[in-house]
C-alpha cells in the first residue's frame, strides 16, 4: 500500500442502505418497469430500435432471431440471451399482447405454455404497426443517450403514435414494487385520447363511457365493473375473469357436453386441463365422463363429455369455482414517470400520453421548420443566383480559386456562405427553364409549409389538431373489434351472460320431456300437407305444449295442483328435431302427482303487467306479475301460483297491461269473450272468480287475451279449423254462458284450441303421433262464428291435433 492509498472507514448500514438503493433503482428504472410515455421496458425499447436500425421493416424479410439477440446484446443490452428471446417471444405472442408489436415465422410458444423453438430455428421482424412507435426517429423528437460502453447512442424513449402502454399492458416486479397493467381496446383508448384533447377537464366517469374496461388477448369474460373502476380512479383494483364455454347436445348418447373455446388472461390451457382431470379421478368434481382437447390452428376447443342425465350448467359452476376457469387480476397501473415510479389513474395515464405526444409533434415541428428553412435559405440563394445569371457566371470565371468565386458571390450578392456554396456547386442544367420554373415552385411551397409550422407551433389548438388526426389515423388503420365481453355488476354474474340470445321452438311433452330446438329445423307447408316429424316421442307419449320464445326469457311452468315453478328458457337443454328431449323431473322437481297443464313465458318482471290464469271449470283469476317475483331457488322448487278445488285444474296463464279482453273457448264450441276489469287483481295464493257458465261434461280448452280488430282462430281434434273476427263475438259480463263458436260434429272432433291469428302469421299443429305441421294463415278461408270450419291437415284415422301455436314470423321456407 503507497503512502498515499488510506482505508476509510465507513458505516456498514449506511452502505448497505446506499448500495440497496442503488441497487432498487437501477432494477426500476432499467428493467422492470415500463415508461409511462411508451410503455415500454428498456429490453423491449432497445430490440426495436436494434430492427429498426437493421432495416427489418413490415415489408422487408424476415432475419432470424438469433440474429437480432446477437445485436441487442452486443450493442444496447448486455444481459442473458435467453431472458432477451424471451422478450422476444412475448412481442410475437398474440395471446400475450392485444397487438403483437414483432411479426414472427416458427414456433413462438402457445397458450398450453411449450416452449418456443431455439431462436436459431425463428425469424421475425417488426410487425406493421411498430413503424407507427419508432416514426420520427431522426427529426430529433427524442433524446438519446449513450449505451453501455459509449460506443453508440439509443433512444431514451420512442416518439410513438400509439398508446402502448395501455393497448399492450405491462406487467413487472421491482424491488419493493410491481406492475400489472392490463391490455385494452386500441379504438376505445384513442376515443378516450380524442374526448380528453376536446375537454381537457372531463373526469375518470366521462372517460369510462370511451373505455370499458380491459379488452384481453384471449377474450373471456370480465365480470364487475366495481374492480374496473376502483382501478380507473386510483390505480388499483382487481377484476374477475371467466373462461367462455358452450353447451352442445350429442344427440346419439342423448347428453350434454360442455366446450370451452376461450380462456382467462396468462391461463395455460394444458395445466387447466390437467387440473379438471384431476379433480375428476378425485371425486371432486363429479358429472365429467371424458375431457378431450380438440384445439387446432383455428381456435380452442375444449370438450368435456358429461354423464347421462349431468346438467351442464351445474358442472360449469363447479368448473369456475374450483378451477382457473375463473381467475382474478390484480390491476396495478405503476409505471415510470421522469424516472420516478408512479401508481397513476386512467386520466393521467391518456394525459401524460398526450403529453408525451405534444412533446414528439412540437420538436418534430421544430425539426422540420428548421429545415424548411434551411432549404428555401439554399433556394432563395440559388434564385437569384439563376436571376443573375450572366454576373454571377462573369464573377467565377475570374476568379482564381473556388473560395475567391465564393467570396465574390458573398459581397457582391450579399450571400450566405451556404448559398454561395450551392451556387458553386449548382449543376448546368438548373439553369433550363423548367428548373428555373421548379426552383420557384419549390420555394413557393416551402414558404408555405414554413408558414403552416410557425402556426401550428404558435396554436396550442392547431398543435393538439395534429395529434387527433394522427390519432384518428391510427384508429382507422388498426381498430379490432372488442374481444372480452364485460358484465356490469358482479353480483349479477349469471350463466346468461354466455348464452346467444335467439329464438327457439319450446316443446314439453304428456310424459314430461322437454327441449329447446331451432326455428331453422323446421319448415312451411301448404294447407293439407302431411307435416314432418317434431319429436321422437315414447310409446302412449306426444307433445302437449309448444311454443316459440327466446333463449333469456323466463318459463313458468304451472302445473294442474295449482303450483308453479320457473326456469329460464336456456335451462332447456338444445337438441334436433327428431330428439325426445331431457325429463323435466332432472330440471324441475315436480311431485309424482303433478303434470304440467300451463305454461307462461316472458322477458322480465314488470310492475305494470298481469298474469291472467284460466281453469278447466271456467274460473279466471287476474294477479299482478310481482306477486309472482319470488326468489329463484324457491321457484325451483315449486311454490303456489293459484289456489284450485279438487276436481279442477289449470289449463291457459297469460299477460296483459291490466286493458285487454279476455277470450275463453271451451272443448264443445263455446266462446266468451269480456273485459279484463271484469276480473279484480288479487294476491298469489287466491282462487279467482268464475269466467264463464260451462254445460254439463264441457270445459274451457282455451283463453286468449285480444283486442279490437283482431281475428281467432279455431281448430279441432280431427285437423278442422275456422278463422273469424273478433267483431263477430259481442263483448259479455264476466259468468255469462258465451256464445256459440264453432260447429262441432263427431267427425271433425272438439276443441283443441282457439287462437289469435292474422293473415300475417303462421300456425303451428302438433299431432298425438308427434309430426309437426306448418299451415300459413292466409290460406285459411274466414268464416262465421257458428260454422264447421275447413281441413286444415290431413290426419290418419288414428292420429289427432292435440296443440296449437301461433307465430308472428314465419321461417324460411326448406325443401327438407
Amino acid at each position: 500500500m503507497t503512502t498515499d492509498q488510506k482505508n476509510i472507514p465507513v458505516d456498514i448500514e449506511d452502505e448497505m442502505r446506499t448500495s440497496y438503493l442503488d441497487y432498487a433503482m437501477s432494477v426500476i428504472i432499467g428493467r422492470a418497469l415500463p415508461d409511462v410515455r411508451d410503455g415500454l421496458k428498456p429490453v423491449h425499447r432497445r430490440i426495436l430500435y436494434a430492427m429498426h436500425e437493421l432495416g427489418l421493416s413490415w415489408n422487408r424479410a424476415y432475419k432470424k432471431s438469433a440474429r437480432i439477440v446477437g445485436e441487442v446484446l452486443g450493442k444496447y443490452h448486455p444481459h442473458g440471451d435467453s431472458a432477451l428471446y424471451d422478450s422476444i417471444t412475448r412481442m410475437v405472442q398474440d395471446f400475450s399482447m392485444r397487438i403483437p408489436l414483432i411479426d414472427g415465422q416458427g414456433n413462438f410458444g402457445s397458450v398450453d405454455g411449450d416452449s418456443p423453438a431455439a431462436m436459431r430455428y425463428t425469424e421475425i421482424r417488426l410487425a406493421r404497426i411498430s413503424e407507427n412507435m419508432l416514426v420520427d426517429l431522426d427529426k430529433e423528437t427524442v433524446d438519446f443517450s449513450p449505451n453501455f460502453d459509449g460506443s453508440l447512442t439509443e433512444p431514451i424513449v420512442l416518439p410513438t403514435k400509439i398508446p402502448n402502454l395501455l393497448v399492450n399492458g405491462s406487467s413487472g416486479i421491482a424491488v419493493g414494487m410491481s406492475t400489472n397493467i392490463p391490455p385494452h381496446n386500441i379504438g376505445e383508448v384513442i376515443d378516450a385520447l380524442i374526448h380528453i384533447i376536446g375537454e381537457p377537464d372531463s373526469d375518470i366517469d366521462s372517460i369510462m363511457d370511451f373505455i370499458e374496461g380491459p379488452d384481453f388477448p384471449t377474450a373471456g369474460f370480465i365480470y364487475g365493473k366495481e374492480g374496473i373502476m376502483d382501478a380507473y380512479r386510483t390505480g388499483r383494483g382487481i377484476i374477475q375473469i371467466r373462461a367462455r364455454c358452450e353447451v352442445e347436445i350429442d344427440e346419439k348418447k342423448d347428453r350434454e357436453r360442455i366446450v370451452i373455446n376461450e380462456l382467462p388472461y396468462q391461463v395455460n390451457k394444458a395445466r387447466l386441463i390437467e387440473k379438471i382431470a384431476d379433480l375428476v379421478n378425485e371425486g371432486k368434481l363429479e358429472g365429467i365422463s371424458d375431457i378431450r382437447d380438440e384445439s387446432d390452428r383455428d381456435g380452442m376447443r375444449v370438450v368435456l363429455e358429461l354423464k347421462k342425465n349431468q346438467i351442464a350448467r351445474v358442472i360449469m359452476n363447479q368448473l369456475y369455482k374450483h378451477t382457473q376457469m375463473q381467475v382474478s387480476f390484480g390491476i396495478i397501473m405503476l409505471a415510470l414517470v421522469k424516472n420516478k415510479p408512479k401508481v397513476l389513474n386512467i386520466k393521467a395515464l391518456l394525459t401524460l400520453f398526450l403529453e408525451h405526444r405534444r412533446e414528439i409533434v412540437t420538436r418534430r415541428t421544430q425539426f422540420e421548420l428548421k429545415e424548411a428553412k434551411e432549404k428555401a435559405h439554399i433556394l432563395e440563394g440559388l434564385k437569384i443566383a439563376i436571376d443573375n445569371i450572366d454576373a454571377v457566371v462573369q464573377m467565377i470565371r475570374s476568379s482564381a480559386s473556388p473560395d475567391e468565386a465564393r467570396e465574390k458571390l458573398m459581397t457582391g450578392f450579399e450571400l450566405s456562405e451556404i448559398q454561395a456554396n450551392a451556387i458553386l456547386n449548382m449543376r448546368l442544367q438548373r439553369l433550363t427553364g423548367l428548373e428555373r420554373d421548379k426552383i420557384e415552385k419549390d420555394l413557393q411551397d416551402l414558404y408555405q409549409l414554413i408558414r403552416e409550422l410557425i402556426a401550428i407551433l404558435a396554436s396550442n389548438e392547431r398543435l393538439m389538431g395534429v395529434i387527433k388526426k394522427e390519432l384518428l389515423d391510427i384508429k382507422k388503420a388498426y381498430d379490432q373489434p372488442r374481444l372480452s365481453k364485460i358484465i356490469p355488476h358482479e353480483d349479477e354474474i349469471d350463466y346468461e351472460d354466455m348464452i346467444q340470445e335467439k329464438d327457439v321452438v319450446v316443446v314439453i311433452t304428456l310424459r314430461g320431456y322437454a327441449k329447446t330446438t331451432s326455428l331453422d329445423y323446421y319448415r312451411i307447408q301448404k294447407r293439407r300437407g302431411s307435416g314432418v316429424k317434431g319429436v321422437t316421442t315414447v310409446e302412449e307419449d306426444f307433445p302437449e305444449h309448444i311454443f316459440v320464445t327466446t333463449t333469456h326469457h323466463y318459463i313458468f311452468f304451472f302445473t294442474d295442483s295449482g303450483r308453479f315453478y320457473w326456469l329460464k328458457v336456456y335451462d332447456i337443454p338444445e337438441a334436433k328435431r327428431q330428439s325426445k328431449g331431457k325429463p323435466l323431473i332432472n330440471l324441475i322437481p315436480i311431485e309424482k302427482d303433478e303434470r304440467i297443464t300451463a305454461i307462461f313465458t316472458f322477458k322480465e318482471f314488470d310492475e305494470g303487467h298481469y298474469l291472467i290464469m284460466a281453469t278447466k271449470k271456467g274460473k279466471v283469476k287476474k294477479s299482478c306479475v310481482s306477486e309472482y317475483q319470488t326468489t329463484r331457488g324457491l321457484c325451483m322448487q315449486g311454490t303456489i301460483g293459484i289456489e284450485l278445488e279438487s276436481d279442477d285444474r289449470l289449463i291457459s296463464v297469460k299477460m296483459t297491461d291490466g286493458k285487454k279482453d279476455v277470450f275463453l273457448g271451451t272443448r264443445k264450441g263455446k266462446a266468451i269473450h269480456f273485459n279484463e276489469n271484469e276480473i279484480r287483481s288479487v294476491g298469489r295464493r287466491s282462487q279467482g272468480v268464475k269466467g264463464i257458465i260451462l254445460d254439463p261434461d264441457d270445459e274451457v280448452v282455451d283463453m286468449q287475451i285480444v283486442e279490437e280488430g283482431e281475428s281467432l282462430l279455431t281448430v279441432t281434434e280431427r285437423g278442422y279449423g275456422k278463422l273469424s273476427a273478433l267483431s263477430l263475438y259481442r263483448r259479455q259480463k264476466r259468468s255469462g254462458k258465451g256464445l256459440k263458436n264453432i260447429h262441432i260434429k263427431k267427425n271433425k272432433g272438439f276443441v283443441v284450441g282457439v287462437k289469435v291469428a292474422s293473415k300475417t302469421d303462421t300456425i303451428m299443429l302438433i299431432t298425438s303421433s308427434g309430426n309437426v305441421i306448418w299451415v300459413p294463415v292466409k290460406g285459411i278461408r274466414s268464416l262465421a262464428r257458428n260454422t264447421q270450419g275447413v281441413k286444415l291437415v290431413a290426419l290418419d284415422d288414428e292420429d289427432k291435433v292435440v296443440g296449437v301455436t301461433c307465430l308472428e314470423e314465419r321461417p324460411e321456407e326448406s325443401d327438407e
